[in-house]
């Protein structure tokens, strides 16, 4: 379906990214829905229509909210509500940047109303436990993270302290000190950190015998979605690689078309959604669900502006 979807978009919304697109493709995936781009252009003209030229949300991910509006019958509402949270985030001293706008999305769509302020709040404080304890590996990269904490009910002190024992944990064993934040940040919302943090481990071990490399910088949050499923850890490594072997086959995921970072959150993305729909537990399920989503888009949020960044300063290079 992903593949399906991916298709049916590429040739639309010429003046999105290939990224953009993709990311739209997977959130229907997700959702188990064919990709609809009339819906997604009702929900980009209703962006335009709320919002000034410059806001953030006309920019780099439009389309991504588009998409995640258009999946919403309330979709006025929901953006309305957006809105008023990114305001509420600007307030607080968070930047405004497109993780910004991201992180106001999970907010508006996973709180009341009447819980926006508390929530804005808490994930202020999640940052800046997290920038205390770690300045240099703490940036706007940390918004969506931080909103997904503040949406949480994990006490801030013992969560950003757990945080960091995570940290402290893995750094030895992986080398990107912003994508082991990140890991941590995944399993101490997970609950179970000490048992999930094993099989972190186990799950690297067991990918790499295979030459699939989850432990780098954009990937390490989807090694820990993986710890937090109760499946079996041979059967999660052989559907990433049957996944990712069938993404290569079809048209625009081949090695010249799609980095093999983001090959494998989109192959993470959608194994862990099948898994997810083996939990039989619905409360469970759809918290998990949501989890894999929040964090596909992080990552690819976070990939997306450094291509965006590093092909704007190409384009200056060449015209000075």
């Amino acid at each position: 379906m992903f593949a399906e979807n991916w298709q049916a978009i590429k040739k639309e919304f010429k003046w999105h990214s290939s990224q953009a697109k993709r990311m739209a493709a997977m959130l229907y995936a997700i959702g188990n829905k064919s990709i609809d781009c009339t819906e997604i252009k009702d929900s980009l003209s209703l962006i335009k229509r709320s919002t000034g030229i410059f806001s953030t949300f006309r920019g780099n991910m439009s389309l991504c909210v588009a998409a995640m509006l258009s999946l919403n019958e309330n979709r006025k509402d929901v953006f309305a509500s957006t809105v008023s949270v990114y305001e509420l985030l600007k307030k607080e001293k968070f930047r405004v940047s497109d993780y910004l706008a991201v992180a106001a999305c999970e907010i508006a769509a996973h709180a009341k109303p009447e819980e926006f302020q508390q929530t804005v709040s808490r994930a202020r404080a999640f940052y800046k436990g997290m920038k205390a304890n770690g300045a240099f590996r703490t940036g706007q990269s940390d918004y969506i993270f931080s909103a997904l904490l503040g949406l949480s009910g994990i006490n801030v002190e013992n969560g950003t302290d757990r945080i960091e024992q995570l940290f402290q944990r893995f750094k030895p064993e992986f080398s990107s000190r912003s994508g082991i934040q990140k890991l941590a940040q995944i399993l101490v919302l997970g609950g179970d950190s000490d048992t999930a943090a094993n099989r972190v481990l186990a799950l690297n071990s067991a990918l790499k015998n295979r030459k699939i490399r989850l432990d780098k910088a954009y990937t390490l949050p989807a090694l820990g979605v993986f710890a937090l499923l109760p499946a079996d850890i041979n059967a999660i490594v052989r559907d990433i690689e049957d996944a990712k072997a069938f993404l290569k086959t079809q048209k625009g995921f081949g090695t010249l078309s799609v980095s093999n970072q983001e090959l494998l959150l989109f192959t993470a993305g959608v194994v862990a959604s099948v898994h997810a729909d083996d939990i039989r537990n619905d409360l469970i399920k759809s918290s998990i669900t949501t989890s894999i989503i929040s964090i596909i888009i992080a990552q690819l949020v976070a990939m997306m502006v450094i291509i965006v960044a590093v092909s704007a300063a190409a384009s200056a290079a060449t015209s000075g």
